[in-house]
């Protein structure tokens, strides 16, 4: 089981950068508060709605507008593991996320590639996920692997069955995959429990984790509610990763980017802990910035790396393991 080493720890060696004070995460915090309570979240699914109204939110089902009192919020926090492993097929590669320790995953979902052979700049394949893989795999650096591009020459409905197929076969590596329905999160359960033996050694030890994303500004879609709930049920990790741009889909301050992505975030892991008690869930970001002279969302840009780090002392404010992207 890989732990690996630690961040942000106060040590004499190594360096680190703090974004905010414990005050200003408690600012933060309070302004998330005010928007989940005031503003609330816009929810497609009529079972995620049904969940938030038993759990004691303020529903409107002709708006699917959802508000959420402080304590519901707060209680969803503290009821959410602050520990949470990602089982391997391999349990000598398992990753334990807990406090300042790091990990490092590939960048996924590219739809393009340069052919290694041709030199072609094309749309990606099966083959080329299988490949990915396979070279994620074998370094060492790596030890989550996310479904690295995207299988176009397959069904497009079925599209992450076959990618996590051939991640199943090229790695031993905890795996992700992501942007999958309730049908097809079953599908990919179903997969997991039958290279694990069966569906109850599948729930005992999950290999397999899904990313779901928040839409900025302030929503959950269905595919998202529904990715989170089933999750929830079976015990799988799930990675609540939003995607704002600020200055575009948030607002253009880095405090109220992290304000807007932390409401985004949290909606999320309450629907997690209302669904299931205890359920494993990761507090994620790929947030960034857009640059207003080509409306693009530059990964590379100082401001991702700024907003991260932001987020990952957001997440250790809450005592929960995060999931960030890196510039």
């Amino acid at each position: 089981m890989r732990t690996n080493s630690e961040a942000a720890v106060n040590l004499t060696r190594g360096f680190g950068l703090k974004m905010f004070s414990e005050d200003e995460l408690y600012a933060i915090h309070l302004a998330t508060l005010q928007v989940l309570e005031r503003t609330g979240i816009k929810v497609e699914s009529e079972e995620a709605l049904e969940i938030f109204d038993a759990g004691g939110a303020k529903v409107n089902k002709q708006t699917h507008l959802v508000k959420f009192p402080a304590y519901i919020v707060e209680d969803a926090i503290r009821s959410a593991p602050s520990k949470v492993v990602l089982n391997a097929r391999n349990p000598v590669h398992n990753v334990i996320l807990e406090g300042k320790r790091v990990h490092f995953t590939n960048f996924g979902e590219g739809i393009m590639v340069i052919d290694p052979f041709t030199g072609a700049y094309r749309k990606s394949t099966k083959q080329d996920c299988a490949n990915a893989a396979l070279i994620c795999d074998a370094l060492d650096e790596v030890d989550v692997i996310l479904r690295a591009v995207a299988a176009h020459d397959v069904f497009v409905p079925t599209h992450a069955l076959h990618e996590m197929e051939v991640c199943f076969h090229n790695t031993s590596k905890p795996v992700f995959n992501g942007g999958v329905n309730a049908r097809l999160a079953e599908y990919l359960f179903q997969m997991g429990a039958a290279v694990c033996g069966g569906m109850d050694k599948f729930k005992e030890r999950p290999i397999l984790s899904l990313n779901v994303c928040p839409t900025s500004p302030l929503q959950l879609t269905s595919h998202c509610t529904d990715a989170i709930i089933k999750c929830a049920e079976y015990g799988v990790p799930v990675n609540i990763l939003s995607m704002a741009m600020a200055g575009g889909s948030s607002p253009v301050t880095l405090g109220g980017t992290l304000v807007t992505h932390n409401a985004e975030v949290l909606s999320g892991v309450i629907l997690n802990q209302l669904t299931r008690k205890g359920a494993p869930v990761i507090y994620g970001s790929s947030t960034t910035m857009m640059d207003l002279k080509t409306t693009t969302a530059p990964v590379g840009a100082p401001e991702l790396g700024m907003i991260n780090a932001a987020v990952a002392a957001l997440a250790q404010y809450y005592l929960l393991p995060s999931w960030v992207a890196g510039g």
